[in-house]
């Protein structure tokens, strides 16, 4: 039995309900690039980051949200315009972030499990 909640989402408006459903809670996203039909996301940095990301879960605070999101295909991501970049300021994928704060890992900081466990960690 897990302590967190997990929650899969694709795209901006999914990932906004999941985050309105659960207001007050301390939320971890998670943001992808698109998988394809063998799971793998067409950004390679998402396949590295994602095992180091998923094997610092278990530090994640009692009763906290992990939201796994998404974000869309590679054309998408690209436009400066999504919604991910206008609204939440995302400016690359792998993004990990504690919402509502400005903690964030982006990139190759999500390859550290040091910087992910901190993050899970820290109050």
């Amino acid at each position: 039995m897990t302590h967190y909640e997990e929650v899969n989402v694709h795209g901006y408006d999914e990932f906004n309900t999941a985050v309105s459903d659960r207001k007050g809670k301390d939320i971890f996203a998670y943001f992808s690039g698109d998988k394809d039909a063998n799971g793998k996301s067409w950004c390679p940095d998402c396949v590295k980051a994602e095992p180091v990301v998923r094997g610092e879960l278990r530090h994640l605070p009692e009763g906290s949200v992990f939201i796994y999101c998404q974000v869309g295909d590679r054309p998408y991501w690209k436009d400066p315009y999504n919604e991910f970049k206008k609204t939440l300021k995302l400016s690359a994928v792998p993004t990990l972030l504690r919402y509502g704060t400005p903690q964030k890992l982006v990139e190759d900081e999500c390859f550290r499990s040091d910087l992910v466990r901190m993050m899970f960690t820290e109050d």
